[in-house]
């Protein structure tokens, strides 16, 4: 399995950034996509979270401004990023799993598989 995170640099705050992650290896349609973000000294954090059409989650820091989406015949998740803030610097993952609890979907130790992260940078 592999997941491949695209679409990371350096932005303005208030701009617009996408990041793809395409799978394979996997039943893409069958996995639930999650994109963590991380700075250096903190864990691991859920930015948001796509099952289908009906099941997503964001985290409250990007809720309005952030919008996750899948395309299952690419294999491929996006994260739509507007209204860039500097505290979204980090390195962005995306993760997936196809027996997550959705109640559970907050947590980086449920997810079985990782992309390599991309680093997006808001300059302020």
């Amino acid at each position: 399995v592999q997941l491949q995170a695209s679409g990371g640099g350096l932005v303005q705050a208030g701009g617009s950034m996408r990041l793809s992650c395409t799978a394979s290896g996997l039943t893409f349609r069958r996995y639930t996509m999650g994109w963590f973000r991380q700075t250096p000294g903190k864990q691991r954090e859920l930015v948001a979270v796509i099952k289908d059409h009906s099941s997503i989650k964001y985290a409250d820091s990007v809720k309005g401004r952030f919008t996750t989406s899948r395309d299952n015949a690419k294999s491929t998740v996006y994260l739509q990023m507007n209204g860039l803030k500097p505290e979204d610097t980090a390195v962005y993952y995306c993760a997936a799993d196809q027996n997550l609890i959705w109640g559970r979907v907050q947590f980086s130790s449920e997810y079985d598989y990782w992309g390599q992260g991309t680093l997006v940078t808001v300059s302020s």
